[in-house]
């Protein structure tokens, strides 16, 4: 841990930008831009209502929330408010309240989708029965009743 903090410190004196995580879901024929923490979309109050109730949902059936991938200096409970808004899920609500209840959410990542969201695109996937893609910069992933088509090999 001290480690990656002395990295990041020498990262910011030297000038070194990290690369901004996006996720984009097409409806309609048109693209939504999704960042982490994301309040952008005429529908946010709309999104981030569905996305508390779906991760209430998810934790009923056993999601915890893996704040190892969160940001390091903070406090585990700002970690998981991090983790909650993550452009992933705000991109899967927003295509769960969009599309048709029968037909599958497609997203594409910019990065590597990071593993908390992973495992929390499993329980959505069972809990709202719909299948999920997700294609990020490392591979595809296909997301259906709790499990992965990367076999959590990601």
């Amino acid at each position: 841990m001290a480690e990656a903090n002395s990295i990041r410190t020498l990262m910011r004196r030297r000038g070194v930008k990290k690369t901004a995580g996006y996720t984009v879901i097409e409806v309609k024929n048109k693209v939504y831009k999704f960042l982490v923490g994301d309040r952008t979309n005429p529908e946010s109050d709309l999104i981030y209502k569905e996305l508390n109730i779906l991760m209430e949902r998810i934790k009923q059936i056993g999601y915890v929330p893996n704040t190892g991938f969160a940001l390091h200096d903070v406090e585990d409970e700002t970690k998981e408010q991090s983790l909650f808004a993550h452009s992933e899920k705000l991109a899967i609500v927003f295509g769960m309240l969009k599309l048709n209840p029968e037909c599958e959410i497609r997203i594409q990542k910019n990065l590597r989708v990071c593993g908390d969201c992973h495992e929390a695109t499993k329980f959505i996937s069972k809990v709202a029965r719909r299948d999920v893609f997700v294609r990020d910069s490392y591979r595809f992933h296909h997301f259906s009743d709790g499990s992965c088509s990367c076999g959590d090999y990601w």
